[in-house]
């Protein structure tokens, strides 16, 4: 379901939008969707609180870890481990 949004502009923003969906050749509705989609995905609607939270948890927790150049070596090493009896080279 779709929903309208009203939002008033001063004659210069107005303008503004408009040279620049003209720019990309949108109608300036479609370069205002556009625009909100991706403020949208750049910025989070949940509570920063519960981030926090999630964070602190999680920098209780000791894990071991690695060099990421190292990690990745290995995961490709492993990777290849045994596929010389899967196909037979």
């Amino acid at each position: 379901m779709s929903k309208r949004l009203q939002v008033s502009l001063t004659d210069q923003e107005m303008a503004d939008i408009r040279t620049l969906a003209s720019h990309e050749r949108l109608t300036v509705g479609e370069w205002v969707r556009r625009t909100l989609r991706e403020a949208h995905t750049h910025q989070s609607v949940k509570d920063p609180e519960a981030k926090l939270k999630a964070i602190r948890r999680g920098v209780q927790h000791s894990f071991p870890t690695a060099d990421i150049d190292q990690m990745l070596s290995e995961i490709d090493a492993g990777r290849w481990t045994g596929l010389d009896r899967l196909y037979r080279i």
